[in-house]
């Protein structure tokens, strides 16, 4: 069921087979407003095997349709720059506030502060604030092995992009595992009533669409214009934009860190979601604030974090550690010294360079990281794998030497 069949089914029998939960199963009709409303119990919904249920289908069917209606409203300026303004927004809801708030408490907030934060993720359509950390928190505790909900080297990639939030068993908040979140009543009504705030801020779309069309109808906008790209276009973009965290983030970019997961770095899924790309480096460390740990790793939502907090409406942003940085550079300044052995390897003619590159790497690497680098890497584990790879390398191109030990000493002096 992790594949690409499972949501793509066109054959009569879908739309049967969906009438026919809807009149099996009324309480999960009930669970669409009340997310608390298991009368079977949470721990039996956990206990259910992985699989599609196809009434958590309906919302999102009915969200990705909802994107046809601009066949019939067409298309104005405003109406796609609020779509496009409404998504940024509401990302930096979901990496700002769910992701680096409530999962990682990686500021602070007054309780007022911690409503409002809540409020404005809760219109990102991405189920409540204690459901949304209770299983990132999971994924963090699990990360590539069998319990991880939406890893993509256990299920497959559609599982962990759409899938894993299809099933019954990932539907229950686990209330036991965010204690520091479920102790105010505000916070789990929020979560418990998960659909108020999205159906409340899609009316409020389509309400500021409607003050446009009747005060300001030379530009061209209408209300039913504004709900489907502000509402419909901008969500369904939202919400494929932060799965891409789950189904790619540990298959595509490079891993700094060797942290026990498969968990990577890649700018480009960092721009999509404001930061969250550079995820071996959350993995890694997960109680800093920012991602990007250095000035050239974008990381826009921690830009974001700052600003606010010269407001004071968030304090006490967490840095990252020294230790940590200092980590980051032995492994740059390996990386660096594995690619001058392979280019060696694969260029002999190009050896008289091995004694300038890659101390040129090695300087720059470090003098933007603003520390003293260590003379060799103290980190064993490091250190294995550069001799790996280097013996890799030499057995795929046995007519060229690898240098020995001593060259390497030589050319990073």
């Amino acid at each position: 069921m992790g594949s690409l069949g499972a949501f793509m089914v066109t054959d009569s029998s879908l739309f049967s087979r969906l009438f026919a939960s809807l009149r099996r199963s009324p309480a999960a009709i009930v669970q669409w407003f009340d997310a608390d409303y298991m009368p079977e119990g949470a721990d039996k919904m956990r206990a259910t095997p992985d699989r599609v249920d196809w009434m958590r289908c309906i919302p999102f069917i009915i969200l990705h349709a909802g994107c046809l209606g601009v066949i019939w409203t067409g298309w104005s300026p405003v109406a796609v720059w609020t779509a496009v303004a409404l998504y940024f927004l509401r990302m930096f809801a979901v990496t700002g506030i769910y992701h680096r708030y409530f999962s990682h408490k990686t500021y602070s907030t007054s309780r007022l502060g911690q409503f409002f934060l809540a409020l404005w993720g809760g219109t990102t359509v991405q189920r409540g604030p204690l459901w949304w950390a209770y299983h990132h928190r999971h994924h963090h505790q699990h990360s590539d092995d069998p319990e991880d909900a939406h890893s993509p080297h256990v299920h497959g990639f559609w599982w962990s992009h759409i899938g894993w939030i299809t099933s019954k068993r990932n539907f229950p908040t686990d209330y036991t595992k965010v204690k520091d979140l479920a102790k105010f009543p505000e916070l789990v009504l929020l979560n418990r009533f998960d659909t108020v705030v999205p159906i409340l801020f899609a009316v409020a779309v389509w309400g500021f669409g409607w003050l446009l069309e009747v005060y300001a109808p030379g530009l061209g906008t209408t209300s039913w214009q504004m709900l489907f790209w502000g509402f419909f276009i901008s969500t369904t973009a939202l919400f494929h934009g932060t799965s891409c965290i789950n189904s790619m983030a540990h298959l595509m970019g490079k891993r700094r860190f060797k942290t026990e997961d498969d968990s990577r770095n890649s700018f480009i899924l960092a721009l999509i979601t404001l930061g969250e790309g550079w995820h071996n480096n959350h993995h890694r460390y997960m109680s800093a604030t920012r991602q990007g740990f250095y000035w050239w790793e974008i990381d826009i939502t921690y830009y974001g974090l700052k600003a606010l907090s010269w407001t004071r409406l968030i304090t006490g942003l967490k840095p990252v550690p020294k230790s940590i940085m200092e980590e980051a550079a032995r492994a740059d300044h390996d990386a660096s010294v594995v690619a001058a052995r392979r280019a060696a390897l694969v260029h002999p003619d190009y050896s008289s360079l091995r004694r300038v590159v890659p101390a040129a790497i090695a300087v720059a690497t470090v003098n933007a990281a603003q520390m003293t680098m260590p003379q060799r890497a103290d980190d064993p584990a490091i250190h294995k794998d550069v001799t790996e790879l280097a013996h890799e390398l030499s057995k795929q191109n046995p007519s060229a030497s690898a240098p020995s030990d001593a060259s390497g000493r030589e050319f990073m002096s």
